[in-house]
């Protein structure tokens, strides 16, 4: 379920995220395990402060998870 939209979240400082990078959860854009039938991971990371972000949603980003606007020359 890859989306041509940022998600943007609400992330609170020192928790673990798994972001989506298969595009398959039905979480978006956090993983839900969809990704067991496929050769990708989750991407981990921790929240270093308490704020909204915006998450990739298209799956292209550099900047993974965060979007770098890749989703716009899509």
């Amino acid at each position: 379920m890859n989306v041509k939209t940022p998600f943007p979240v609400k992330l609170e400082a020192g928790l673990d995220y798994f972001w989506c990078s298969c595009g398959q959860s039905k979480q978006q854009p956090f993983c839900d395990g969809s990704h067991a039938k496929t050769d990708m991971q989750p991407i981990v990371f921790k929240a270093e402060e308490s704020k909204e972000a915006y998450l990739c949603g298209c799956k292209e980003s550099k900047n993974a998870p965060y979007c770098d606007g890749s989703h716009l020359s899509l």
